[in-house]
């Protein structure tokens, strides 16, 4: 056995450590990505093998919450791939504008950058005011920031490029007051988001909703989480309700391809099929 191997294994029996201990479930992330996260902790915490990293997280849970940054992902910036966005404008808004209430769930909210985007383009669209938007995630700290809905101002030049890429209607800056180095979303969008703890490798269905976004969160898994992650989607969707994925993700090859159809193939925008 390879030193590769080693830490593979070593990795795998961490992984089933914590799922017993804090039962959140990584088994089946994908390695290659945890791998590297794993030797990031380990530097972070001092720890010269993963046996040691392993025994100060089973031990230490003020550790192991420090440590869920490393276990998840938490990358993302506002109106992120804008194309996407504004498919969302062109096929899904004329479709939720015939409901009388919606929901939405952004699931794998990180720090809330999408979460804040969808409530902005809602609110242009004229739709927030009788939608639900929940934002989950598995980190406690990434759902704080995201609730605060505060981000460092160096940040907004690129999300305000985005906002009009993605078809804005005004500026970014009509929703955010800002100081002391970074802003803070206008309070009144927050009215129509929940934001809660979620596993898509051990929770369930918590609601029907009218449009999932999961963007850039099943790459970081293997096939049967993904095929999990898909069928809580399919099963929470009304009919023909709105799918969106990743620019690097994709429905062809899974469990649940065959339930959906493409409604913007090149942006990932799907739509249930009966």
């Amino acid at each position: 056995m390879n030193e590769t191997e080693l830490f593979d294994l070593e990795l795998k029996l961490l992984l089933e450590a914590v799922y017993q201990r804090y039962h959140y479930d990584f088994r089946d992330y994908a390695l290659a990505s945890l791998r590297r996260r794993m030797r990031h902790a380990m530097s972070r915490f001092d720890c010269p093998t993963m046996g040691a990293l392993q025994h100060r997280l089973l031990h230490e849970p003020e550790t192991f919450a420090q440590a869920m940054q490393y276990f998840t992902v938490q990358v993302s910036e506002m109106f992120r791939d804008p194309p996407y966005f504004r498919v969302l404008r062109e096929h899904a808004v004329p479709v939720l504008r015939t409901y009388p209430s919606i929901k939405l769930w952004v699931a794998g909210c990180s720090t809330g950058e999408e979460v804040w985007s969808l409530a902005i383009l809602l609110h242009e669209e004229g739709l927030l005011d009788r939608a639900i938007i929940y934002a989950t995630d598995i980190n406690p700290e990434a759902l704080q920031a995201a609730e605060s809905g505060a981000f460092a101002l160096d940040r907004l030049a690129q999300f305000s490029r985005n906002y009009l890429a993605a078809g804005g209607t005004g500026s970014l800056s009509d929703y955010y007051s800002s100081g002391y180095g970074s802003v803070v979303f206008d309070r009144r969008l927050k009215r129509n988001i929940v934001f809660a703890d979620h596993s898509l490798a051990t929770d369930t269905v918590f609601s029907e909703v009218h449009l999932v976004s999961c963007r850039n969160v099943l790459i970081y898994f293997q096939r049967p989480l993904q095929d999990r992650a898909i069928g809580l989607f399919h099963e929470a969707l009304v009919h023909r309700g709105f799918l969106g994925l990743g620019s690097k993700e994709s429905l062809q090859f899974g469990e649940h391809a065959a339930a959906f159809e493409a409604c913007a193939r090149d942006q990932r925008l799907y739509r249930k099929l009966a």
